[in-house]
């Protein structure tokens, strides 16, 4: 797909100061020791955006478990974190998110390492070939060419949601239990595109957008002691969002720390009334506690939503 446009999506963002970097509200110092004694589980820790996120927790204190689908990966995100910040406690487990034995496995090994979990931030995360559609027609009668697209097509569809929809399910299946006894937090990382139509994304966007929701089914669902969030990451290249090429490289201006120590912001109380609700880490989070707490909670905003007309 040749010049890709994302529609606006300013009837959908909060009108406050945008970052693409680390800023006072997020700023590590803020943070250190902060999580001392607290356990996360983070999934899609090899790389990228799991990476970020679990050095930024073993920055602050916390103890972290890693998983992933490859020991190489891990070993190397691990003895990285234990050069950069001596004295932290790390452990890992090979898991696919998409096998419930898996992820319990991964979970179980945690739970036998350190006894507990205080957080889980769930980032495995898949995206389809976008310049595959989802309907295709024959061109030029070449059949088997166009047979053999489509295929390509639903086998890249399928995977799409066994990750990302399936995936995060799992993990929120096997931790929540866990979560429910520290009083602890759990954050989906989601995408901004939950909120866009996008020809070619059919895949990616949908999957996140079943996250906003199955967000507000746990919370739903449970006692309020666990809060839960979806959170968009900002426009970081990573190994996936680079496979858009360039008319995606073109948005992916944001720094991985961003997403990272927002995540860690989070986890620390004053955003509890955020819980059942998607979040941008491109938001500034002060502006959003200081002038849009009361004005989300008293129409229950962040939330999924069918537009209605107005009336007549």
């Amino acid at each position: 797909m040749s010049n890709l446009v994302f529609p606006s999506t300013a009837d959908q963002d909060l009108p406050v100061t945008q970052h693409h970097d680390i800023y006072p509200g997020i700023d590590p110092s803020k943070f250190q020791a902060s999580l001392t004694g607290k356990v996360v589980f983070v999934t899609g820790a090899s790389r990228g955006i799991g990476e970020a996120t679990a050095r930024a927790f073993a920055q602050s204190g916390a103890t972290v478990f890693l998983a992933a689908r490859k020991t190489a990966t891990l070993e190397s995100v691990k003895a990285g974190i234990l050069k950069d910040f001596p004295g932290a406690k790390v452990a890992y487990h090979v898991a696919d998110v998409t096998k419930p034995e898996s992820v319990k496995a991964a979970v179980d090994a945690c739970i036998a390492a350190f006894g507990k979990i205080d957080i889980v931030v769930s980032n495995s995360g898949a995206v389809e070939d976008i310049l595959r559609k989802l309907a295709y027609t024959v061109n030029g009668g070449i059949l088997g060419q166009v047979l053999s697209a489509r295929m390509t097509k639903v086998q890249s569809l399928n995977n799409v949601q066994e990750v990302n929809v399936q995936g995060n399910f799992n993990v929120a299946h096997y931790t929540l239990p866990h979560l429910s006894k520290t009083h602890g937090y759990l954050i989906f990382v989601s995408s901004i595109g939950a909120q866009y139509i996008t020809p070619g994304l059919s895949g990616y966007q949908s999957t996140k957008h079943v996250l906003n929701r199955l967000v507000e089914f746990i919370v739903a669902e449970g006692d309020g002691t666990v809060k839960v969030f979806s959170l968009h990451p900002g426009g970081i290249k990573t190994e996936m969002s680079m496979s858009g090429g360039p008319d995606v490289a073109q948005y992916l201006i944001d720094d991985v720390k961003l997403p990272a120590w927002t995540m860690v912001r989070l986890v620390h109380g004053e955003e509890d009334y955020l819980s059942g609700r998607y979040i941008s880490s491109n938001w500034d989070m002060d502006e959003v506690l200081t002038k849009w707490k009361g004005p989300i909670l008293r129409d229950d905003a962040l939330k999924n939503r069918l537009t209605m007309p107005r009336e007549l």
